[in-house]
This record gives C-alpha cells, structure tokens and sequence, in this order.
C-alpha cells in the first residue's frame, strides 16, 4: 500500500479521529511517520490536559505498521507491548516521530536469520510544538521471520 493511502486511511479511522489523531506525514518507504494530536472536550482528562490514553494511542500502531512495510512479507510483525511515562501534563497541541535507521532493520534482520524471534524495544517521544518532552513511549515488538 502506498504510504499516501495509508495516511489518508489511518485519519479517517475512528480510533484516531475520535481522540484527535492526526497522522500527518508516512514517509514513501515507511521509515518515518508523523503523528500530532490536539486537546479537545472528548480528549481531556479532569484536568483539561491530554488525556494519558490518547497519548499512548497516539503511539501505538505506528512502529508495527513502519516494520511490516520495512521488513516485508517474510516476517511476521506484532505489537507485543507497550510502556509509557508521562512526564508533564499540557494542553498544547503534541506531536510525535518514528524513525527506522539502518542500524535498527539491520540488527533486527540478525537477530531474525534463523527463524528465531526477536523482541526489540523501540522508543519515542511526545513533544509539545516548542520542544518539550511530554511522555516518552517504548513499544515491544515480536518480530519473527517466517519460515519458506
């Protein structure tokens, strides 16, 4: 699927449009995404700030979706688990970038060569506009290639 697609796709999906996901740009060769998401009456906590689930949904499909495209069909790619830490609360618009390097998709590939799986732990960040680190999310990834 072409990336435009899927980012056309995945702003239409009501998990993201009901919380105020916006996907706005997927790299053409998935090695980069980024997301943003604004506060509004349906994503505040009793506070008015963002509400911790939204920030993780925010998080969550995005390095599963950039390694099934990366990685291609001999592997199989899950979600395994997630953490996150919220670090300060705001009601200021949030945005988040996931990045693959080559050193990433190259130690997942060795660790993977037999059929073995492979548990990787890969990090991001939400920041506000100006900079500031909101929460910091690491994902665990079961990746496992397939056998012919």
């Amino acid at each position: 699927m072409k990336a435009r697609w899927l980012r056309f796709g995945m702003n239409l999906w009501s998990p993201f449009r009901a919380t105020g996901v916006r996907v706005k740009h997927i790299a053409p060769d998935y090695r980069e995404i980024e997301v943003e998401l604004s506060t509004s009456w349906h994503n505040r906590n009793y506070y008015g700030t963002h509400f911790g689930g939204s920030l993780y949904a925010m998080t969550d499909p995005f390095y599963t979706l950039m390694l099934i495209h990366v990685l291609g069909p001999e592997y199989f790619v899950a979600h395994k688990g997630g953490a996150i830490d919220y670090l300060v609360a705001t009601r200021e618009k949030v945005h988040a970038r996931f990045s693959l390097d080559d050193a990433t998709i190259a130690d997942i590939r060795a660790h993977t060569a037999g059929g073995q799986k492979y548990l990787p732990q890969i990090a991001a960040e939400v920041k506000t506009e100006a900079g500031e680190t909101v929460a910091r999310v690491t994902h665990t990834m079961y990746i496992r290639r397939k056998k012919n």
